[in-house]
């Protein structure tokens, strides 16, 4: 559903992808992190995100936000959590200026400001970038 629609000129959010898995499986799970990197290449053909966005939160207080009954993730243990956490910052810092990070402990409004933010500022890249090569008028919606 990705590619397609990217190659339609879509704009694709998603709640979780490729840097999901490694963080729960290999961070969390303990599963060989190579190996999890090889079977995401291969299942999205090496697709990267221009832009992933963490919303960091100490494990404990983001369980604590949690409401009814939890899912399978959510009924793992802290440490689990804490892994899966320090596996996400970790990917961040190496991947440099795909990754906005936000701490998710600030006031929901200053949330929303920091994404918003880099979002627009994303599309404005993709804006030049796509003007500089195709009419506007002519990008398909």
């Amino acid at each position: 559903m990705i590619r397609p629609a990217l190659e339609r000129g879509a704009i694709v959010i998603s709640d979780r992808y490729v840097d999901s898995s490694v963080a729960y499986q290999a961070g969390g799970r303990g599963l060989p992190e190579h190996e999890v990197r090889r079977l995401s290449r291969w299942a999205t053909n090496g697709l990267v995100p221009d832009l992933t966005i963490l919303l960091d939160v100490d494990p404990a207080d983001g369980l604590a936000r949690t409401t009814g009954p939890g899912d399978r993730l959510e009924a793992e243990t802290l440490q689990f959590h804490e892994r899966v956490r320090a596996t996400f910052l970790e990917l961040a810092r190496r991947g440099g200026r795909r990754y906005l990070v936000v701490d998710a402990r600030a006031p929901e409004d200053d949330v929303h400001a920091q994404i918003l933010d880099e979002v627009l500022g994303q599309l404005d890249l993709l804006q030049s970038r796509v003007s500089m090569t195709i009419p506007l008028a002519q990008v398909p919606r």
